[in-house]
């Protein structure tokens, strides 16, 4: 069994960008950073997969319609009821959300259980933060050409991530 999820995975600038953010972030609200290795935005959550649909997932997922977009992160938030500091977008994206649905729509073709609650966009960049007022905050700008699948591997100093396949989306 692995746990798995799919993600948008940001590139070196990105990452950077949003680990300033996080840092920026901690200063007013405290908590713990997220380590910059593990920034990442959740498509769809599978959960724990035996091995053996590990393998009909890799060969499952392909030819998902949706061209290479532009995200804006430019909100900052706080959820109360877990203490998460997150960055998320202020205007919805269809082509994110186009993306979401066409991965769903796949692993339902595959017989493969995924989370199906609504869709929240969002980098968690804060743990156990204690939040505070509305805070304005510079946008990352993140050029979104592919997705991956992750396995979590939690461990003592939190989880460790690895990325076991990347797709690429069609550029215009």
């Amino acid at each position: 069994m692995r746990r798995l999820f799919f993600a948008l995975w940001p590139d070196d600038a990105t990452r950077n960008a949003l680990n300033r953010t996080g840092k920026w972030l901690h200063q007013h609200w405290g908590g713990r950073r997220m380590r910059a290795d593990t920034l990442h935005l959740t498509l769809v959550f599978l959960g724990d997969l035996p091995a053996a649909q590990i393998d009909a997932l890799l060969q499952g997922i392909q030819g998902i319609p949706i061209g290479a977009f532009e995200l804006s992160l430019d909100q900052a938030g706080h959820w109360p009821h877990n203490r998460i500091g997150w960055l998320g977008l202020s205007q919805p994206s269809q082509a994110l959300e186009s993306l979401v649905q066409a991965l769903r729509d796949q692993l339902r073709t595959l017989d493969i259980a995924f989370d199906a609650r609504p869709h929240t966009p969002h980098i968690t960049l804060l743990r156990k933060a204690q939040g505070g007022a509305a805070l304005e905050c510079l946008p990352v700008n993140w050029a979104v050409d592919g997705f991956v699948l992750v396995a979590s591997n939690p461990q003592a100093d939190g989880a460790h991530y690895d990325v076991l396949q990347t797709w690429r989306l069609a550029t215009q």
